[in-house]
C-alpha cells in the first residue's frame, strides 16, 4: 500500500512525453542507382520536476543500397534556463551504436554532452532541438579491429536534430 501511494505521489509531479525524429532522402546519382535513406528515432523519458528529467531515444536508420544502423541513447536532462515558450537544456547521456549489412559491422558508443532548445507550442506539444556534441566517442570496426577513440566538441551548422515531443 505504502508503495502505490508513493507511485502516485510521483506521478503527481511528473510527465511523461514521447516522441522523435525521422528523417527520409533520396539521392540520384549520375550513372549509379537512386539511393533513398531513412532515419526513424522514437523517444520517451520521464520529467520528475520542471528543471529535471531522463529518457531514452532508439534509433533506426539505413538506405536501401546499404549498411544500417541500430542505436539506444539513455539521457538525463537539465533544463537550466526559462524564457516564456522557450527552455533551454543539456542533455547528459551515453549512446550506442551498431552498423550491420552489406560488409559492415561496427560497433561504437559515446558520451557527453548535448545542449538543445525545446519550443513549447502548447501545454501537450513541443518543438525540440539539439546542436552540437561535446564529449568522447569510441567505435571499432569488428571486421579489422581497428579503433577509434576522439574526445572534441562539435557545434557545426551540420550537427543538428529535431523532433517533436507529445506531453501528457
Amino acid at each position: 500500500m505504502t508503495m502505490v501511494v508513493a507511485v502516485m505521489a510521483l506521478s503527481a509531479s511528473a510527465q511523461v512525453y514521447v516522441g522523435g525524429g525521422f528523417g527520409v532522402a533520396s539521392t540520384s546519382v549520375d550513372g549509379g542507382d537512386d539511393v533513398t535513406t531513412y532515419k526513424f528515432v522514437p523517444e520517451i523519458g520521464y520529467s520528475f520536476d520542471k528543471d529535471w528529467a531522463v529518457g531514452v531515444a532508439f534509433g533506426w536508420e539505413g538506405a536501401n543500397k546499404g549498411a544500417k544502423t541500430v542505436s539506444v541513447n539513455p539521457y538525463v536532462r537539465w533544463t537550466f534556463a526559462r524564457f516564456n515558450m522557450v527552455n533551454v537544456f543539456v542533455d547528459g547521456g551515453v549512446e550506442y551504436d551498431h552498423l550491420y549489412g552489406k560488409g559492415a559491422d561496427t560497433d561504437a558508443f559515446a558520451f557527453g554532452l548535448k545542449p538543445g532548445v525545446a519550443v513549447n507550442l502548447n501545454d501537450k506539444l513541443s518543438f525540440v532541438a539539439h546542436v552540437g556534441f561535446l564529449g568522447y566517442e569510441h567505435a571499432k570496426n569488428n571486421n579489422n579491429d581497428v579503433k577509434t577513440d576522439s574526445w572534441g566538441l562539435d557545434l557545426d551548422g551540420r550537427n543538428i536534430t529535431f523532433g517533436l515531443y507529445y506531453n501528457f
